[in-house]
C-alpha cells in the first residue's frame, strides 16, 4: 500500500517511507502523490506533472551532483551518489576499452605532439583515457602550417572591419563595430584552484607559438576573444586588485623576514 499523511495521520506508501501533506504546487487542488526528482515540486496527476516541467523547463531527472548539506544529508542520499560513482566507473572502464585509445597510432600522435611542443618550451599534458576532452581532441601536427602567424592576423577573416567576410561580419557586428583595441584574447590557465579562475591575457601582435611558450596546455588551448567592457568575471591574471594586494603583502613579507635575517647575521 502507498503511504499519505492526512488529518487522520500517516498513511503507508511503498517501502514504508512517509510523505508529509502536501498540495499539489501546480493546480493547488489536489493531495500531492508524486514528487519531482529534479525540482522537488509536488504534483497530483500526471498533468500537473507535465504542466510544471513545461511551465519550469524541467526535465524530471535528478541532478546527482547537486550540492546538499550535510545537515539535510540522508542515507538516500548516501546511496544515490555511491551509485553515481559506481556509473562513472563503469563509463570509464567502458571508455578504456575503447580500441581507438590504445592504437599504436594515436600513441604514436600523442607522442610526437609532446615531443613538439617540448622543443618550443609548451608544458602540454594530456588526460586519462576517458575524460571527454581526451576522447574530443583531434589536434595533429602538420609542419606545413606557418607557426610565425600574429593573432591579430588570424582573426582578420572573422573581425576585422574590411578583410572580414561580410555574412561573418554580419555575425561578429558587436566585434567589428567596436575599437581593436577594446578586443582582448585570453586563455583560461590551468592547474588553479576553482574558486580563483584567472586568464592570460595573450599579445595580438605576436604568434600562438610565442604566447603559448612557458604555457601549461592540457590537451588542446582554448582561446577566448572577448571585449574589455564585456569580459563579466574573467579575471585577467595580475589585473585584480585584491590579487595584487596579496602579492604585495606577500612580497613585503618576503622583504621584512630577509631584513630581519641581515639584522641577525650582522649581530
Amino acid at each position: 500500500m502507498a503511504e499519505l499523511e492526512g488529518p487522520e495521520g500517516p498513511r503507508r506508501r511503498a517501502g514504508g517511507r512517509k510523505m508529509s501533506l502536501q498540495r499539489c504546487e501546480t493546480c493547488s487542488k489536489e493531495e500531492a502523490k508524486y514528487r519531482c526528482p529534479r525540482c522537488m515540486k509536488y504534483s497530483c496527476s500526471l498533468l500537473c506533472v507535465k504542466k510544471h516541467k513545461l511551465a519550469l523547463s524541467c526535465n524530471g531527472v535528478r541532478d546527482k551532483t547537486a550540492f546538499i548539506s550535510v545537515n539535510e544529508f540522508t542515507d538516500l542520499n548516501l546511496l544515490s551518489d555511491y551509485r553515481f560513482l559506481e556509473d562513472v566507473g563503469r563509463t570509464a572502464d567502458a571508455a578504456a576499452r575503447l580500441p581507438t585509445m590504445h592504437s599504436p597510432t594515436t600513441k604514436k600522435l600523442l607522442c610526437c605532439l609532446r615531443n613538439k611542443a617540448r622543443k618550443c618550451n609548451i608544458d602540454l599534458r594530456t588526460l586519462p583515457v576517458g575524460f571527454t576532452k581526451r576522447r574530443e581532441n583531434s589536434t595533429t601536427f602538420n609542419c606545413m602550417v606557418p607557426d610565425d602567424k600574429t593573432l591579430a592576423d588570424i582573426l582578420k577573416p572573422y573581425i576585422d572591419p574590411v578583410e572580414s567576410d561580410p555574412v561573418v561580419c554580419q555575425r561578429l557586428k558587436i566585434y567589428t563595430a567596436s575599437p581593436q583595441s577594446d578586443v582582448q584574447i585570453l586563455m583560461k590557465i590551468e592547474n588553479r584552484k576553482q574558486n580563483s579562475i584567472r586568464y592570460n591575457e595573450l599579445d595580438a601582435s605576436r604568434s600562438l607559438l610565442d604566447n603559448l611558450k612557458g604555457k601549461v596546455i592540457i590537451e588542446y588551448p582554448t582561446l577566448f576573444v572577448v571585449l574589455k567592457t564585456l569580459k563579466n568575471d574573467m579575471v585577467v591574471l595580475g589585473q585584480d586588485a585584491s590579487e595584487r594586494t596579496e602579492n604585495s603583502d606577500s612580497e613585503s613579507s618576503s622583504l621584512s623576514s630577509m631584513e630581519e635575517g641581515e639584522i641577525r647575521d650582522s649581530s
